[in-house]
């Protein structure tokens, strides 16, 4: 892909009410993102988009600095990758509600086509954290990528146990790859980069 036309795609990751199917759809209609991103309120209604996502495209629009958006990605040292890049995993397109673009901070390996998602509650039980750990400890010496949401209980349970096993663990952040919440996993999430 274009660098231009990954950009675009960055820019429409930050308008709220475009997602995978209209973004697809402008695509479609305007033959690439970067004409759709250009195009007028008039246009992007013909194009299939409502109201309320036109007007939503055309406020960010006027207010989003794709060039500092691309500075602000390479100093947190974060890519994306379209469905088109061949970074982008072959099992993530198959799922029905595939992001249109993965933020990676990082490195993706080869080796992490072979995972397992471990998500559980963030008030485990004794027993459940000791489950939970045991259980991704074994996949991760067995070369098992261990996934999981780098939230409180469970979920940071695994990221260690797979850590600590000498394991590759990948953490799916849903606030934003220059964020870690909750902050006390900040280490964690330096330990998970890093390894």
């Amino acid at each position: 892909m274009a660098p231009d036309q990954l950009k675009y795609r960055i820019a429409f990751s930050h308008v709220p009410g475009i997602g995978r199917v209209k973004l697809s759809l402008l695509e479609s209609y305007f033959g690439d993102v970067e004409k759709a991103w250009h195009a007028s309120p008039g246009q992007l209604q013909v194009a299939g988009l409502d109201l309320k996502a036109a007007e939503s495209l055309v406020k960010v629009r006027d207010t989003l600095d794709l060039d500092a958006e691309q500075e602000k990605m390479e100093k947190c040292n974060v890519k994306a990758f379209s469905l088109d890049d061949p970074a982008y995993p072959p099992r993530l397109k198959e799922i029905y509600d595939y992001p249109p673009l993965l933020y990676v901070r990082g490195e993706l390996l080869p080796e992490d086509e072979c995972a397992v998602a471990v998500v559980g509650t963030r008030r485990p039980t004794t027993y459940g954290k000791q489950a939970a750990e045991e259980i991704t400890a074994h996949l991760a010496r067995g070369n098992i990528t261990v996934v999981s949401g780098l939230a409180a209980g469970i979920d940071s349970a695994a990221h260690r146990a797979a850590l600590q096993a000498g394991g590759r663990t990948i953490a799916v952040a849903a606030c934003g790859l220059d964020l870690v919440y909750p902050a006390s996993h900040v280490a964690l999430a330096r330990q998970i980069m890093e390894h």
